[in-house]
């Protein structure tokens, strides 16, 4: 069974940098495309980011130019690079995985908190 563990969350003031990590086992890692969402308190889950098995990324627009995905096959795990954090951003992350369709169970997640 998958399993996600995300890392690295905080508490950032306005303008801030933060990295998030998540590692992933039970599943063919560099095979799969991986993913970061967010959920602010009250909202959906949104996707943030994304970055296929070949290494081509995706970010929705509020984050392009301040968020970067990368991976790295070899330790299982993806990450987030933050910058110039907003309070907008405050949210929990998680990070999931998708040969055909994302996964259906979640890791707990990891609190970002932008306020000063």
């Amino acid at each position: 069974q998958v399993q996600f563990v995300e890392s690295g969350g905080g508490l950032v003031q306005p303008g801030g940098s933060l990295r998030l990590s998540c590692a992933v086992s039970g599943i063919n890692f560099s095979m799969h495309a991986m993913g970061w969402y967010r959920q602010a308190p009250g909202k959906q889950r949104e996707l943030v980011a994304t970055i296929t098995s070949g290494g081509l990324t995706y970010y929705v627009a509020s984050v392009k130019g301040r968020f970067t995905i990368s991976r790295d096959n070899a330790k299982n795990t993806v990450y987030l690079q933050m910058n110039s954090l907003k309070p907008d951003d405050t949210a929990v992350y998680y990070c999931n995985a998708r040969m055909r369709n994302w996964y259906d169970n979640w890791g707990q997640g990891t609190q970002v908190t932008v306020s000063s």
